[in-house]
């Protein structure tokens, strides 16, 4: 019985994409995604990562003030900061660098400093905040942001027992009728989950927001990948753009592609 559900949820995440999606994106949107500024190492994930797509099913508008955690190397980055600065504000709530940074994290936090300073007309609609779940310095107003988006970072607060302190700063954050925005690597609740390999269950994310005071309003299979097993031992970092493991099974791995992710869209009622 649990196979013949597990055959149905893949076809069920295959219909979902190939018939949901399918429209043009409103055409501010269009041009900061196709923006030649944009890095070609960037670009070559939307096939995975269907930016435009995403913002729009999370409701995103071009006058909200938006705070992105944890944005990584700067793939929403690229994205959010030009298609709001005209008419909006856009935040990165940035992890604190650790005393003995990995070289990626360095690399990171030089690349998002590199797309501010490449474009001078964003500057003065973005900032930095640090973000630490766990302090309070995360120095912003309470009801301050129209939506808080973060992709594929819930399972790093899960590894270090944060989560509910970072909902509720996302909760405090948001104006009331606020959108929380979450896309996250996704396995199903019928499969046994390696410890620490990235990947969470919808019911987890859900459950989290809804103890935080959120409600969920839709999810999308958006970002659904069937062909990820989500079963390696290295973690969902095997995959890329990561390739935890450089060049064995690389192909196997291209083949797969990025993570099949869940997309959640949550209200602050």
């Amino acid at each position: 019985m649990k196979l013949i559900h597990f055959f149905f949820f893949l076809i069920l995440i295959s219909c979902s994409q190939t018939k949901t999606w399918d429209r043009a994106l409103p055409e501010n949107l269009d041009a900061a995604v196709n923006s030649s500024s944009r890095s070609p190492e960037n670009e070559k994930r939307d096939e995975y990562q269907h930016p435009g797509d995403t913002l729009v099913f999370f409701g995103i508008r071009p006058e909200m003030t938006v705070i992105e955690i944890s944005p990584g190397a700067g793939y929403y980055t690229e994205i959010l900061a030009p298609y709001l600065a005209p008419l909006g504000q856009y935040v990165m709530a940035v992890p604190r660098l650790p005393s003995h940074p990995p070289a990626f994290l360095i690399e990171n936090e030089k690349k998002l400093q590199d797309i501010l300073i490449s474009q001078k007309d964003i500057q003065s609609k973005t900032k930095f905040i640090p973000f630490e779940p766990v302090s309070t310095r995360n120095r912003i107003q309470k009801s301050y942001a129209d939506m808080v988006l973060t992709f594929n970072s819930v399972h790093n607060w899960v590894a270090t027992k944060t989560t509910s302190m970072a909902f509720k700063f996302f909760y405090d954050v948001l104006k009331p009728e606020g959108i929380l925005g979450i896309v996250q690597h996704r396995i199903s609740p019928l499969k046994k989950r390696i410890p620490k390999s990235g990947y969470m269950t919808e019911n987890e994310v859900v459950a989290t927001a809804r103890k935080a005071g959120f409600v969920l309003v839709e999810k999308s299979n958006l970002n659904a990948n069937p062909k990820d097993t989500a079963d390696y031992p290295d973690g969902v970092w095997v995959l890329p753009p990561i390739f935890r493991l450089g060049d064995k099974d690389r192909e196997k791995y291209e083949d797969i592609g990025e993570s099949d992710r869940m997309t959640l869209k949550f209200k602050k009622i």
